[in-house]
């Protein structure tokens, strides 16, 4: 199961790409493990400035701005 953590305050960009994400995985028939981390200490730990952060299995893929659905499907199937 991939662990996949959106970081970022809980903005409407964060809350869109965590439910853009569950949907990839739940038509990708995949599980996975959602976590949303508010922690500002937390969040730059990982290097993020600008959110939402997307990080997968530990390793940062994705920073600042809406994912595109492509780059989800991918994170989701890998």
């Amino acid at each position: 199961m991939k662990n996949i953590k959106v970081l970022g305050s809980g903005c409407k960009n964060c809350e869109t790409t965590a439910k853009l994400i569950q949907t990839a995985a739940d038509q990708a028939g995949v599980q996975i493990e959602l976590e949303k981390v508010t922690d500002i200490a937390e969040i730059m730990a990982y290097g993020v400035m600008s959110t939402p952060g997307v990080v997968v299995d530990g390793q940062l893929v994705h920073a600042g701005g809406l994912p595109g659905p492509d780059l989800i499907r991918q994170w989701v199937s890998e």
